[in-house]
């Protein structure tokens, strides 16, 4: 979605988009995928950090190299909160998994924080997600302080609920409770402040 305002008077952008499913992270054309360029960002702007192609949700842009840092590196712990639908009907006995802390095949992941939640309000994803009859479906809220390769997905693979629809929510307090699929604003003062904040 533009946004018409006169950047001539900025020199970093900070901005936060909700991305649709199919999209990928990246302005750079790559064969059967959407980039980033069809949304008319800024120029100079790029993504901290990534969110693939099949999961949608909050994704922030900036041209400030120490803000994409403070954002990506594990370090400085940084909230990201994901909402993901999954098969079945998610147990006791997996919730306490993770929020122990699970071994994957890069490693151990942080003890992270997860609840079952309510069906969220989002717009239908294109193309819907698979459905069987057989099957039920559960949504969970996963907060993590790490930023692996589809470490969510993993996280729920492995303690036996593969994930069929991600969405991240948020990311420290910069949330996607404003944007519809695929829009795009500019962050708030109060918002990039917030997250500049180093908690190491």
């Amino acid at each position: 979605m533009k946004k018409h305002i006169s950047l001539e008077f900025f020199s970093e952008l900070y901005i936060a988009f909700n991305k649709p499913y199919g999209v990928i992270s990246q302005f750079t054309p790559k064969a059967g995928y959407i980039t980033l360029k069809k949304f008319d960002f800024p120029k100079g702007v790029y993504p901290c950090g990534r969110l693939d192609a099949d999961s949608e949700g909050l994704l922030i842009l900036t041209n400030d190299g120490y803000f994409n840092q403070i954002l990506t590196n594990p370090k400085y712990k940084k909230i990201k909160t994901y909402w993901a639908q999954v098969e079945r009907i998610i147990d006791e006995e997996a919730l306490l998994k993770i929020r122990n802390g699970i071994v994957l095949n890069d490693g151990p992941t942080l003890p992270a924080e997860i609840k079952i939640m309510e069906e969220p309000a989002l717009s239908p994803r294109i193309p819907p997600i698979r459905y069987r009859k057989t099957v039920p479906t559960s949504w969970v809220e996963l907060k993590i302080r790490e930023g692996r390769n589809r470490q969510v997905r993993r996280m729920l693979a492995h303690v036996g609920y593969p994930v069929l629809r991600l969405f991240r929510y948020s990311i420290g307090d910069v949330n996607t409770s404003s944007l519809e699929i695929g829009q795009w604003r500019y962050l708030s003062e109060d918002e990039i402040l917030n997250l500049k904040k180093e908690r190491k």
